[in-house]
């Protein structure tokens, strides 16, 4: 991804006003604060709350003030009976897709063993803890949420 992404700035001759880096958050060499960050996708492997809260929270402190974050997880938000329904389709398509038994079998352990996938409501609350105004939902389909926030001015 990080290659697209810096192939496309180099298209839209962009690159002077990109930083790209491969690692994580701790292991970004300090600098300005940007205006802008994406977090997709990610968030939902960190299975405890306050791990979630305080890696926002890092998004944040790399952020100017009114900084924005773009934000994505798989959540929960529909009862029991509805989500395991939903989920069955899921599979199922990715079946029809091509997809072996065995890998959408990987699939479903990895969401009992590696997602912490919450309610939107806990996720706009965990966003909002790491110092990021209250997040607006601004996508969603099926299992994927996505919100965008700001930097608050007092973290």
């Amino acid at each position: 991804m990080l290659d697209i992404g810096r192939q496309k700035a180099e298209e839209n001759g962009i690159t002077s006003r990109c930083t790209f880096h491969e690692g994580y958050l701790d292991s970004l060499p300090a600098s300005d604060p940007f205006d802008a960050a994406t977090c997709l996708l990610v968030s939902q492997f960190l299975k405890k709350a306050e791990e979630r809260s305080h890696f926002f929270g890092q998004i944040a402190q790399r952020l100017r003030p009114g900084g924005v974050l773009i934000s994505s997880d798989l959540v929960l938000g529909m009862s029991p009976p509805v989500h395991q329904s939903l989920f069955e389709v899921w599979l199922r398509m990715l079946g029809g897709s091509g997809w072996s038994e065995e890998d959408i079998e990987k699939v479903r352990a990895a969401w009992r063993l590696h997602i912490a996938a919450l309610t939107p409501p806990e996720i706009e609350a965990i966003i909002a803890a790491g110092g990021f105004n209250t997040p607006v939902l601004f996508f969603q389909t099926l299992f994927i949420h996505a919100w965008f926030s700001k930097r608050t001015a007092t973290n």
